[in-house]
C-alpha cells in the first residue's frame, strides 16, 4: 500500500470542502472495497477522509411514506431494520445475498453503491485494463470473461456492477442525494450508475466533489409479491452471475404493475420499462413472462466464455416472476 495523508470529519459540509480541496482523496467509511483496492495498488488515493463521524446513520420515514436511508447506515442495519424487513422485503433479501456477515457490519449503503467492479483484469494491474488505467485496452473482451457483461457494453469495456443492494433499488426506483460544493440534488437509481460507452473509469454520475447522504425509498415496496433471485457459482460468498430483482402488483392474477432489475449482466444494474410494459395487464403466466424475458435479453452480447448468461438470464427472470406470483421468496 503507498502511502497517503489521512483526517477526518464530522460533518458534510466540510467534508465536501475537503474533497473539493486535495486533488487525488477518497471518502472512506467502511473501507470494505476501497482498502483491498488500496493493498493490491488499483487505487492510489493521496488522501483519504473518514466520514463515519458525520451523523448519516439512520433510517427515517418520508412524509410520502417511504424510507430515507442514511448513507452511512450499515448494509446489516439496514436488512435487519423492521420497516424496511415489513415494507421493503426485497430490499432486504437483497442486501442479505450479499457479501459475509461481518462485511455486511461495516460496509454502508453509500459505500455499496460505490463498490468497484470485480473484472479479473481490472484487480492485475500487470494487464490492460480501460477502467483502471483509460485508454490501455479492455483485456477482458478476448480473455477469460465468464462473469462478465452481456447488456449495455461497449469496444472499451465489459465491466459488471458487483452489487446487490443496488439491483434492488433499481427495481424499487430509489432516489440517492448527494451534497456538493454546488449544493443538495437528488439522482434517479436509473441515472446513478454509467454504461461504459468510451469513459469505462466513470462509474457514477457522481462529481468529484460530492458525497452520497442518502437513499430514499418510494412508498411502495411491492412486500406482497416480490423475490431476489441471484444465481453464483456457490451457495454464498461470491458475485452473482445473473441476479434478478422482481416485484409485481396483482390484481387477481392480473398484473397490475411490474418491476425487474438484472445484476451480474451490465455495467450498472440493468432496467427496461418497455419490457416491464409488455406485463402490464396481462396475465401472470409462464408465456408471458418468457415474452418479457426475450425482450429483456433483446440485444444482449457474449463474448465466448459468457455467452450462456444469456439463456441464464431469461430463464432467471421467468424463474423470479414465477416466484415473485407465488411468494415462493429466495435469496
Amino acid at each position: 500500500m503507498r502511502p497517503f495523508s489521512f483526517s477526518q470529519t464530522q460533518d458534510v459540509e466540510t467534508a465536501v470542502r475537503e474533497v473539493a480541496a486535495y486533488p487525488d482523496s477518497k471518502f472512506i467509511a467502511g473501507g470494505t472495497n476501497l482498502l483491498d483496492l488500496m493493498k493490491i495498488d488499483v487505487m492510489r488515493p493521496a488522501h483519504l477522509i473518514d466520514i463515519t463521524k458525520i451523523a448519516l446513520n439512520t433510517i427515517e420515514e418520508t412524509e410520502s411514506g417511504g424510507l430515507k436511508l442514511g448513507a452511512l447506515a450499515t448494509n446489516a442495519d439496514t436488512a435487519y431494520h423492521p420497516l424496511v424487513e415489513e415494507r421493503y422485503p426485497l430490499l432486504s433479501h437483497a442486501i442479505l445475498a450479499g457479501a459475509t456477515a461481518q462485511l455486511r457490519n461495516m460496509a454502508t449503503d453509500g459505500g455499496n453503491l460505490l463498490q468497484r467492479t470485480r473484472c479479473y483484469y481490472f484487480y492485475d494491474t500487470q494487464t490492460p485494463c480501460n477502467k483502471r488505467e483509460p485508454g490501455t485496452g479492455c483485456s477482458a473482451i478476448k480473455g477469460y470473461n465468464r462473469d462478465l457483461a452481456i447488456l449495455g457494453t461497449s469496444e472499451h469495456c465489459i465491466a459488471t456492477h458487483p452489487s446487490d443492494m443496488a439491483v434492488a433499488l433499481a427495481a424499487l426506483e430509489a432516489t440517492v442525494h448527494v451534497s456538493g460544493t454546488n449544493g443538495a440534488r437528488a439522482i434517479p437509481m436509473a441515472d446513478f450508475h454509467r454504461l461504459p460507452g468510451d469513459t469505462p473509469h466513470l462509474d457514477t454520475n457522481l462529481q468529484p466533489d460530492e458525497i452520497i447522504t442518502a437513499i430514499e425509498l418510494p412508498s411502495k415496496g411491492f412486500a406482497q409479491h416480490y423475490t431476489y433471485l441471484k444465481l453464483r457459482d456457490r451457495a454464498s460468498y461470491a458475485f452473482a452471475l445473473v441476479s434478478v430483482a422482481a416485484g409485481l402488483e396483482l390484481e387477481g392474477d392480473t398484473v397490475k404493475e411490474a418491476r425487474i432489475a438484472l445484476g451480474g449482466v451490465a455495467h450498472k444494474p440493468w432496467r427496461k420499462p418497455e419490457a416491464e410494459a409488455l406485463l402490464h395487464g396481462q396475465s401472470a403466466t409462464r408465456e408471458n413472462f418468457q415474452k418479457v424475458a426475450e425482450a429483456y435479453l433483446e440485444g444482449a452480447k457474449g463474448y465466448g466464455d459468457n455467452t450462456f448468461k444469456i439463456e441464464l438470464a431469461k430463464r432467471a427472470i421467468v424463474r423470479a416472476l414465477e416466484q415473485a406470483t407465488n411468494m415462493e421468496a429466495s435469496a
